[in-house]
C-alpha cells in the first residue's frame, strides 16, 4: 500500500518522533528481549577479535627446600663461633627470626670447660639478646655458683659458656616445635666442636632432643651420656624448677656429678 506523503512530508514526521524519544520502529509481530540469538551480533564477534580473552597466569609450583641440609651446609661452612654466628644468624630458613625482637647466640666464657645449653629465649632473653637473664636465668646462675661456676669468671676452669638451642624466641614462649629442633640441630653441634668444652649440660627435652636425640628429661636426668665425643648431663630446666622446687633436690645430685666430673672423678 502507497503512503500518501512525500518526502519531505515523512522526513518532518520522523524528526517528530525522534523529538518525542522514539527510538526504534514498532514492528507487526512483537520482539522477545529474553531469547538468546543464534549467533552473535557482528559487533560482539568484531570486539572478540578487537580484544581477546586475557591469557591465563602460570601457576609457579613452589620450590621445596630441605631446611636440614641447608642448615648443615650453613653450619659446616663455619670455621670459628664468630663465623657460626654469623651463619646461623643469616640463616633464613626459621619462621622464628621474623617474629622475634632479637637473635640470642650465648654468653659466658667461649672456651669454658663447661657448656649449658637450653631450649629457647624468653621475653627477657628477646629483649636483651642474652641466653637465661629473666627469673631462669637468676637461678641457674645460682646453681653454677654452687658448683664454683660463673658466666662472668675469665678463668677457664671457673667459666660457663651458655647458649639455646634456638636463638629466636618462640611466640607465646611456646615449646621449640620438632620441625624446628631438627633444622638447629647441625647448628648446635657445630657450637659443641668449636665451643670445645669438656662437659655439656642441657636443660629441658628440647635440648635432650638436640643435643642426644632423645626426648623425657625426667627419666634422663642424673644419667651421663655423650654427643659430638662430649659427656653430657641432662637437668631439668630451671624454668621447671621453679614451677616444682622439691625438684630442687634432684637437680643438685646431678649438678654435684657435673662438680665430680670436673674433678676427674666418673
Amino acid at each position: 500500500m502507497e503512503s500518501g506523503l512525500d518526502h519531505r512530508s515523512a522526513r518532518a514526521l520522523l524528526e517528530w518522533h525522534i523529538a518525542l524519544g522514539a527510538d526504534e520502529c514498532i514492528q507487526d509481530a512483537p520482539v522477545n528481549r529474553y531469547e538468546l540469538p543464534e549467533a552473535a551480533p557482528v559487533s560482539l564477534r568484531k570486539a572478540a577479535v578487537v580484544a581477546p580473552e586475557p591469557a591465563r597466569p602460570q601457576i609457579v609450583p613452589m620450590v621445596q627446600v630441605d631446611t636440614v641440609a641447608e642448615a648443615r651446609r650453613a653450619a659446616a661452612g663455619a670455621a670459628d663461633l664468630a663465623a657460626l654466628r654469623a651463619a646461623l644468624e643469616g640463616f633464613e630458613h626459621c619462621d622464628l627470626k621474623r617474629g622475634a625482637r632479637h637473635f640470642v647466640f650465648a654468653d659466658g666464657m667461649a672456651g669454658a670447660r663447661v657448656m649449658v645449653i637450653g631450649e629457647a629465649p624468653g621475653r627477657e632473653e628477646d629483649l636483651e639478646g642474652k641466653p637465661f637473664v629473666g627469673p631462669a636465668g637468676a637461678l641457674l646462675d645460682r646453681m653454677l655458683a654452687a658448683i664454683g661456676l660463673s658466666r662472668e669468671a675469665d678463668a677457664r676452669d671457673q667459666g660457663v659458656y651458655i647458649t639455646n638451642v634456638l636463638p629466636w624466641r618462640p611466640p607465646q614462649n611456646r615449646d621449640p616445635e620438632a620441625g624446628e629442633i631438627a633444622m638447629m640441630r647441625p647448628f648446635v653441634e657445630r657450637h659443641i666442636a668449636l665451643a670445645r668444652p669438656e662437659v655439656v649440660i642441657v636443660m629441658g627435652n628440647a635440648a635432650c632432643e638436640a643435643v642426644l636425640g632423645r626426648k623425657g628429661v625426667l627419666r634422663l636426668r642424673g644419667g651421663w651420656a655423650e654427643a659430638v665425643g662430649v659427656p653430657v648431663m641432662p637437668m631439668m630446666h630451671p624454668a621447671y624448677l621453679l614451677r616444682n622446687p622439691a625438684a630442687k633436690r634432684e637437680a643438685w645430685a646431678d649438678l654435684l656429678a657435673v662438680q665430680a666430673r670436673l674433678r676427674g672423678g666418673r
